[in-house]
């Protein structure tokens, strides 16, 4: 079993952010952490792989909101169970990643997006790169083996000079994992149709890639390097997963669940879903899309005569490669225009 936990609170809104989260709601947390409990206990559980605390930010809420939480999971983790929180670098104590860790939080991501503190406040981050380099060492210092940095690239003070810069500070911190995400100018954020604002640049993000490369974080996804994380791995491979909190969505088999999009209706009924009912050729579409963006393939099975036909034509040009009846992509950055090939729509 996997479990998607969302936190909507935030200390700030970045401009570029499509995430469900609050910045005055902060008045609802308890009632907020009231809601997620009556969801869980009104979930049935059983043995858990991996959870996953995203936002929003998880960081900007004490730890003890999270103690019940944890106590409902309790008997249904093992020592391999992956539990990840996000957190913020300026909001990521030393007590609270304590804390967390005390209960049981194994995996910690924090959103850097940048070392570059000009880089940092065009985001609309509150932190420096200061914060960042002491909350990973104070996750270090409490026992933390597992971090993750999240980068954004793309941007338009991104060149080779300032990717170089940012790869020399991901080098200093001994990380386990990095995400490098491509700036995108999201609907109904302010940076909607700012194109000024991003570089679109391919021979950027590939300098980046071979830059992490040879740090010695390989590549799995299209935005992820360095050691799998289990709870990504498992969405990318189609499994079921639940996702409890506003906002979130869940998974299982045909169908998708997706809580109220506002804190507020999620109090007044934490365990209502609105039901999207996916067809054959949704799941199929889906495994393909995400198959060719990540180290998951495609199994050569699902493919029609035609989408067989072109599988093997973008293995003659050495686009994908074929083993144990599975394609793999070999350029994930061509991985829409693969799947848009592909695919007989």
């Amino acid at each position: 079993m996997h479990i998607y936990i969302h936190i909507p609170f935030c200390s700030s809104k970045c401009p570029y952010c499509a995430f469900g989260s609050s910045t005055d709601s902060f008045n609802l947390v308890e009632r907020y952490f009231e809601a997620l409990l009556f969801e869980i206990k009104n979930s049935t559980l059983n043995k858990i792989s991996t959870i996953f605390i995203g936002g929003g930010t998880p960081s900007v809420i004490s730890a003890k909101f999270y103690e019940k939480i944890f106590d409902e999971f309790r008997d249904f983790l093992d020592i391999k169970t992956e539990i990840t929180t996000e957190a913020n670098p300026n909001s990521a104590t030393l007590k609270w990643l304590k804390d967390m860790k005390n209960l049981g939080v194994n995996r910690v991501s924090f959103g850097t997006q940048s070392f570059n503190d000009e880089k940092l406040k065009f985001l609309g981050r509150n932190h420096s790169s200061i914060h960042t380099k002491k909350a990973v060492l104070n996750a270090k210092k409490v026992g933390f083996k597992n971090i993750n940095v999240d980068i954004i690239y793309d941007t338009k003070f991104d060149d080779k000079k300032m990717i170089e810069f940012e790869l020399l500070n991901l080098a200093k911190l001994d990380l386990t994992h990095i995400s490098a995400y491509s700036l995108t100018l999201e609907e109904n954020t302010p940076f909607y149709n700012k194109s000024s604002f991003k570089k679109d640049s391919v021979n950027l993000a590939k300098f980046l890639f071979l830059g992490l490369e040879n740090l010695g974080f390989k590549q799995y996804e299209i935005s992820n390097f360095g050691q799998i994380c289990k709870h990504n791995l498992a969405y990318w491979q189609g499994k079921n997963y639940l996702g409890f909190g506003a906002y979130a969505v869940g998974f299982k088999d045909d169908k998708r669940f997706y809580s109220p999009k506002d804190i507020k209706s999620y109090i007044k009924n934490p365990t209502f879903k609105n039901i999207e009912n996916l067809t054959k050729s949704d799941l199929k579409f889906e495994k393909i899309f995400l198959g060719m963006r990540s180290k998951i393939g495609v199994e050569a099975k699902i493919l029609n005569e035609l989408e067989l036909k072109r599988a093997k034509i973008l293995v003659e040009e050495k686009k994908l490669s074929y083993k144990n009846e599975r394609f793999y992509n070999q350029d994930y950055l061509l991985s829409d225009e693969i799947v848009l090939f592909l695919v007989e729509i």
